[in-house]
């Protein structure tokens, strides 16, 4: 599945959006992707339309509140603490990443769970780093943000192939 969704992002990230299911669909099934991972992709980006949807940043007089009655944004001295079913999904270093990538400022609350309800919705576990990496590249996508280049760098490239000068 996330070949699919890596497929997705890299051929329409620069547009206004993901064309229709259906038509996502055929062109899907045009370049060779399964039928089941196929389903699987757009099911998974349903949902992922779906979540954005109720964590889009409420116009109101409270820059905290959300339009979902569910979430808020923390406050300075606030930490997330994850769940055992979360821990287990994600594993240590997803877990790590995450809280590295919160820490530096580049991925806000809102965004992250997001990331997390796209994260357990994957039937496999734990999920990899790279794995995750393209969860939080659809989850800026959908909430129209591009990560600044040293950002979209690290989502991107595959370190194991890096050389350190």
């Amino acid at each position: 599945m996330f070949e699919v969704l890596a497929f997705v992002y890299e051929n329409y990230y620069a547009e206004d959006g993901c064309p229709e299911p259906a038509h996502l669909q055929r062109k899907l099934n045009a370049v060779g992707f399964d039928e089941d991972e196929i389903s699987e992709a757009l099911d998974w980006l349903s949902g992922l339309g779906s979540a954005a949807r109720f964590a889009r940043p409420a116009v109101t007089d409270s820059p905290t509140v959300l339009h979902s009655t569910w979430l808020h944004l923390p406050s300075s001295r606030s930490a997330r603490v994850y769940s055992v079913q979360e821990q287990n999904q994600l594993g240590p270093v997803c877990l790590g990443y995450l809280s590295f990538m919160e820490s530096a400022g580049i991925l806000p609350a809102h965004i992250r769970e997001v990331v997390m309800d796209r994260s357990m919705a994957i039937t496999s576990a734990p999920i990899s780093l790279d794995d995750l990496k393209i969860i939080i590249l659809m989850v800026f996508w959908t909430f129209g943000q591009e990560p600044d280049a040293l950002v979209l760098d690290e989502l991107c490239n595959d370190h194991e192939i890096r050389i350190v000068h």
